[in-house]
């Protein structure tokens, strides 16, 4: 169990991510990649992956394996993380005493090549090994996947901010799936080992990870300024899309019912999304959205209400029960985190 201690100054300190950590995506989807469960979600993508990584996978299994301690240096708390570059140039500027104490952790668990010594030592030419399979991995493992990614933990995010507006950072945390239970001022994790994170005024940045299974994960050091990386919900369609070389158009029923951007639209609007937002999400235009939200409002399967010169967008009764029904078609029921 993993108990995070909340002061009252915590709480007025919770944030969500803005988006997808590149680092942590990484990191997640190596272990999940080394895992046997969660076949239903990753089975296609496992598949789909394993025979395109030869190099970048044998250099990062062994730094994260899928059960156990990994080193906190390969998922950076600090620096400029929005591009993957500038966080791989975060991670290989660690000091060579942290690489040095972390490694030694991990090669006390488990027995590491022999290349690791020298990248505990902050060898350059080891470390550049290191950042080109990072890069090399995000390249032929996510980036075909990468705007589902983003679309799925921007509607993580939504959701979150909903439950925010309804009932505080109380209900927000208590929203976190079931692995996940509130009992103030404690937030209890479902984990692998015991572990207590004290905040201490620091406050907690809630991460979304579409990679994150089964259980959300923290980083080992208590000292780092905490973060709490917890597993999405995975639409309907991921496993159709996963499976492909590059991200299938339109395979889902819904997509080719209404479309794949249309479908796409009324899956962000399950929890609510400006016509800012969505464009982000889906990587279209402001008038696009407008278009696609014109003939989806029509078909009765979403609403738009205008505030501040803004128009916001939520899914109609008649939307989510089309939604639902999607989550029907992929053999599941809708929920936080299934399990196989």
């Amino acid at each position: 169990m993993l108990r995070i201690h909340f002061t009252p100054e915590d709480l007025t300190r919770v944030r969500v991510a803005p988006g997808p950590d590149f680092l942590w995506e990484i990191t997640n989807s190596v272990q999940t990649l080394q895992r046997t469960d969660g076949e239903r979600v990753f089975g296609a993508w496992r598949r789909w992956v394993r025979p395109r990584l030869p190099e970048s996978r044998r250099l990062l299994s062994p730094l994260l394996p899928p059960h156990g301690y990994s080193p906190d240096f390969l998922t950076p708390t600090s620096g400029d993380r929005t591009t993957l570059g500038a966080a791989v140039d975060t991670l290989l500027g660690t000091p060579r005493p942290r690489l040095r104490a972390e490694l030694t952790r991990l090669a006390g668990t488990r027995r590491l090549p022999g290349w690791a010594a020298a990248l505990a030592e902050g060898d350059p030419d080891a470390l550049a090994r290191l950042g080109k399979a990072l890069h090399a991995y995000q390249v032929e493992a996510l980036v075909p996947h990468w705007r589902h990614v983003r679309v799925a933990l921007e509607a993580d995010r939504a959701l979150r901010t909903r439950h925010l507006m309804d009932g505080g950072t109380e209900a927000l945390l208590a929203g976190l799936g079931p692995d996940v239970h509130w009992r103030p001022p404690v937030l209890e994790v479902t984990y692998p080992v015991d572990q207590h994170l004290r905040l201490n005024g620091r406050g907690l940045v809630l991460q979304p990870s579409f990679f994150c299974w089964p259980t959300p994960t923290t980083l080992a050091d208590s000292d780092l300024p905490p973060v709490l990386v917890h597993p999405i919900q995975h639409a309907a369609d991921w496993a159709d899309t996963a499976g492909a070389t590059e991200p299938a158009t339109g395979r889902s029923p819904l997509g080719r019912l209404l479309g794949q951007t249309r479908a796409d639209l009324l899956r962000a609007t399950r929890t609510g999304c400006s016509t800012v937002e969505a464009a982000r999400m889906l990587q279209v235009t402001h008038p696009a959205v407008s278009q696609h939200m014109n003939v989806l409002r029509g078909a009765g399967l979403t609403t738009t209400v205008r505030t501040a010169g803004r128009a916001f967008h939520v899914a109609t009764a008649e939307g989510r029960a089309l939604l639902a029904a999607e989550d029907g078609w992929a053999g599941r029921g809708p929920g936080l985190n299934p399990r196989p």
